[in-house]
């Protein structure tokens, strides 16, 4: 499909999260850091706006992951870590209500579980079209992260030394 220069400008800025993704080592924990600010800004927000706001920069995700994979003809090109964003809003978002060293697991076990790809998550990845699959992974590592996270609170405060 034919895109007008603005939108490949706009979808080379969402894909690669504002140039984090074109980090020449580790493009997907540079994009998963990147998104920290963002987090920042809307941890405190309330809970539907929280989940609004990531809903829909999932959903420009999407479009500018496949617009990006088409570009550059590739299936999931290391550039775009729009796919980490959303997986660190998610699994951080599980838990944004707790200290920072929730934050900190929520992250890491991320980052883990995307770099790892256990079965599902691993699976996530082939669907169709290209940005679906770019994106679904992350977000299932995402869930999965929070979750873990989420279920840690249960077991009393985390104490980091």
């Amino acid at each position: 499909m034919k895109h007008a220069p603005w939108q490949r400008l706009l979808a080379r800025l969402i894909a690669e999260w504002f140039g984090t993704g074109s980090s020449p080592v580790a493009p997907g924990t540079v994009g998963s850091l990147g998104t920290l600010p963002l987090f920042w800004l809307m941890k405190d927000l309330d809970a539907w706006l929280y989940w609004a706001l990531t809903a829909l920069l999932a959903l420009l995700g999407v479009w500018a992951a496949g617009v990006r994979s088409e570009e550059l003809s590739d299936e999931d090109p290391s550039s775009v870590v729009i796919d980490e964003v959303i997986g660190v809003l998610l699994a951080l978002g599980m838990v944004r209500g707790e200290s920072w060293q929730y934050w900190i697991l929520a992250w890491v076990l991320f980052r883990l579980l995307d770099i790892v790809k256990p079965g599902l998550i691993d699976r996530a990845q082939s669907l169709r079209p290209a940005g679906v699959g770019i994106m679904a992974d992350d977000v299932l590592a995402g869930v999965l992260a929070g979750g873990i996270a989420t279920v840690a609170t249960l077991f009393g405060p985390l104490v980091l030394k």
